[in-house]
């Protein structure tokens, strides 16, 4: 991109007052509206160390063209240049300014990110994230992230698009968590766990990979199948890469978006499902995740159905398949009690509810429901004991193993953005979110639902190693998928 004028400024006063007399020259003509552009970005790039050294000074900058009449009135054109502009440009300072402006459009217009996947921009931001990672510049390298997540969690990747991405550059994302695993606060942490989970999102997708399993007609090119490469990689060296999972235990503890929780939940079908990753958790992470898993699904409200069968598709593999099989069994009576609950008839139903919450009724409970949490009553250490004391009183003969629980999770998707219907939810879980938005966890101590927070497992020791994910999380965290 070829510029002209050279600028000379004494201070930030100066910068901000010529950035605006640039984006508020008048535009009668599309070559007056290409000039602009063209100043705008070679006098943002040429300043932008010395005065737009923070995501802050970038977004207030971004705001300024996309406040600006020339963006107003030809918000189609601009977001063109601009896309074209993120293709073609290699210098970091442009690169920027440009991602800033599509992360903030894009954020407000899914138009903007349907249009980055149109002109090709997947395989560009692939590219500079593996670029960009072996520089300094951490600022871009996040942005070009989270620009390549919020891209991909709203619409479905091209095949060709997704084809590209390989073993390294997903085992290059694993390295980033764990080479940064000592700071829980550090902003590579949720982004890039995000771009591993997203709907449909970067590298293998789990999203996009447990769609493509159960859509036969589409195949990568040559006519494989597409692998999913983050099942792969996890279940070849998932040893190497346990900061992820812990991680993932720890975002589900704290979120309460409902399409990043159907995300995490996916995920973790997959990996409680494929028999190479059955114990990529430490133990104590799997007892966090049981509680958590057992304090959502009591939040949850009757509107929330598809949630609720998610949580309960991914229990049944989770008891059945994972250390959790092995005696001391962990909860066992809470989780029994739960499935009483859910697998009863609806009169009943309620009232273990109240027993058990002692606030809470349900309502009707839905034919899916009960039988997803009849299937889980099948795990053997748990039918076992039903078998010898008859506790809950029911019968199973028709709980049956669900063949369609694979397909049906590919397919349960929901708006991000959307909060999981909670039966406690209000002034704590509107904190939460608002501390979330700005990078500071969950609200006050309380979990992203609006009920307490998960503290960890009963045993204080965890003889297979592991964190306690859900111990007293402070920041946002993330999960996982495969099988």
């Amino acid at each position: 991109m070829e510029f002209e004028v050279a600028y000379t400024l004494d201070n930030a006063q100066q910068f901000w007052e010529e950035l605006d007399e640039i984006v508020g020259a008048p535009c009668q003509v599309p070559a007056h509206i290409d000039q602009v552009l063209r100043l705008y970005l070679r006098f943002t790039s040429n300043y932008r160390e010395e005065y737009l050294d923070s995501e802050d000074d970038l977004a207030r900058c971004s705001c300024r063209l996309l406040d600006a009449e020339v963006f107003k009135k030809n918000a189609s054109y601009v977001r063109h240049q601009i896309v074209h502009s993120l293709i073609q440009e290699d210098a970091a300072n442009l690169l920027h300014v440009i991602t800033s402006i599509l992360y903030i459009d894009g954020r407000q217009h899914e138009s903007t990110l349907e249009l980055l996947s149109r002109e090709g921009a997947f395989p560009r931001l692939v590219h500079l994230i593996r670029r960009e990672g072996d520089d300094d510049d951490g600022l871009l390298h996040r942005r070009l992230l989270e620009l390549l997540y919020e891209m991909s969690r709203i619409q479905r990747i091209r095949l060709e698009d997704l084809s590209l991405v390989d073993d390294a550059f997903v085992v290059y994302l694993f390295k980033i968590i764990e080479e940064l695993s000592d700071d829980v606060n550090d902003p590579y942490h949720y982004p890039v766990i995000r771009v591993l989970v997203g709907v449909p999102m970067l590298l293998v997708l789990n999203e996009q990979y447990m769609v493509c399993a159960h859509e036969p007609g589409l195949i990568a090119r040559g006519g494989a199948p597409l692998t999913n490469r983050v099942i792969k990689v996890l279940s070849l060296d998932g040893s190497a890469y346990k900061t992820f999972g812990e991680n993932l235990i720890l975002v589900l503890n704290r979120e309460n978006e409902t399409s990043l929780q159907l995300l995490i939940l996916k995920l973790l079908y997959l990996l409680c499902t494929t028999r190479a990753t059955y114990e990529y958790f430490y133990t104590n992470d799997l007892r966090v995740l049981v509680d958590v898993m057992i304090r959502n699904l009591l939040d949850l409200t009757t509107e929330a159905d598809a949630l609720r069968h998610t949580y309960l598709r991914v229990l049944y593999p989770l008891l059945a398949h994972t250390q959790l099989r092995h005696p001391p069994h962990y909860k066992r009576d809470d989780i029994l009690r739960l499935l009483d609950i859910f697998s009863a008839s609806s009169a009943s139903g309620s009232a273990s509810s109240a027993r058990l919450t002692g606030a809470h009724h349900f309502s009707p409970l839905d034919d899916t429901t009960v039988r997803l949490a009849r299937r889980c009553l099948q795990v053997a250490w748990l039918s076992e004991l039903l078998a010898h004391n008859r506790f809950l009183g029911i019968s199973l003969a028709h709980a049956g193993d669900s063949t369609l629980s694979m397909a049906e999770m590919a397919e349960t998707t929901e708006k991000p953005g959307v909060v999981a219907p909670s039966r406690t939810q209000g002034d704590a879980r509107c904190d939460a979110r608002c501390d979330d938005e700005s990078g500071g966890g969950g609200g006050g101590g309380g979990g992203g639902n609006g009920v307490p927070l998960v503290k960890g497992g009963d045993d204080p020791t965890d003889a297979n190693g592991g964190t306690g994910s859900g111990s007293d999380v402070k920041g946002p965290t993330f999960v996982i998928g495969e099988g």
